[in-house]
């Protein structure tokens, strides 16, 4: 369906420079509520930008596990309500048991990822390790994060808008999804990725963020052997990504960057 929902929105403001006020307009991000339910049971409630919904849908099912591939999805409608958007889905058989049996409730701000959780075993659940032959040099660092600069369409207009970008040393940035949320960015890359059946072994997964353990947890589950990210991790995420084999670079700014886990894929110079 086609929503009427835009991720931004013009707004009219008052503009204060040196004691003079002027009137005007300013483009800010929207956010609104999005409901995910599976077989007519609300699971999550998040606050998001109200696009690439269908892709937020299927990734946000992987990461959680609920789903192990879109055909686990039998259907999807997205239905626009006056106070948000509902994304209903059906599972296949396989998946509807095992989903009964590990249900909650969520209903997180700006996609905290980890809010209603109903124990702390289900926060650092373990991933699977992540493999892969990918070996870049520096210089593919500062490439991908000025690529992801250029790609990011929605922040160029409001500059408050997080991104998620999957980058190749042969292709570029291959997809790049925004959202008010930085877990829902990397929720819409995911099942981006997915719904093109494109490989993630291959190449980077590029955040505007800093690296909080769930955003390693969503990049394992996709596979990719390489996150970096403009912004510092947390201790946790660093401890996950080195147990499942990824190659953390964060602080990734200019021609800077450190590498906190797996710098065998990295052909770094020793000083």
């Amino acid at each position: 369906m086609t929503l009427h929902l835009s991720p931004v929105i013009r707004l009219p403001r008052m503009s204060v420079a040196q004691d003079v006020c002027a009137a005007g307009e300013r483009v800010v991000p929207e956010e609104t509520p999005v409901a995910l339910t599976y077989n007519g049971s609300t699971h999550a409630v998040m606050m998001a930008s109200p696009s690439d919904l269908e892709d937020f849908a299927l990734g946000f099912s992987l990461s959680e596990g609920i789903v192990s591939d879109s055909a686990d999805l039998n259907s999807m409608d997205i239905v626009e309500h006056d106070l948000g958007c509902e994304i209903r889905m059906w599972l296949a058989d396989r998946c509807g048991s095992s989903y009964q049996m590990r249900r909650r409730a969520l209903a997180g701000p700006v996609g905290c990822g980890l809010c209603g959780m109903e124990s702390l075993a289900e926060a650092t659940r373990p991933v699977k390790s992540v493999t892969g032959s990918l070996r870049l040099q520096p210089g593919a660092i500062k490439a991908a994060m000025a690529d992801l600069s250029e790609a990011q369409r929605l922040n160029r207009e409001v500059r408050a808008i997080h991104a998620a970008a999957f980058w190749r040393p042969d292709g570029g940035v291959v997809a790049i999804r925004e959202d008010v949320g930085r877990h829902n960015a990397l929720d819409k890359l995911a099942g981006a990725l997915a719904r093109a059946s494109e490989p993630c072994s291959d190449g980077l997964v590029l955040l505007t963020s800093r690296v909080s353990v769930e955003m390693v947890q969503k990049t394992a589950r996709m596979g990719a052997p390489i996150l970096v990210a403009i912004s510092a991790p947390t201790g946790l995420a660093v401890r996950v990504a080195e147990s499942c084999g990824i190659t953390l670079v964060a602080i990734a700014r200019g021609d800077a960057f450190e590498v906190f886990t797996r710098p065998d894929r990295i052909e770094l110079r020793p000083s």
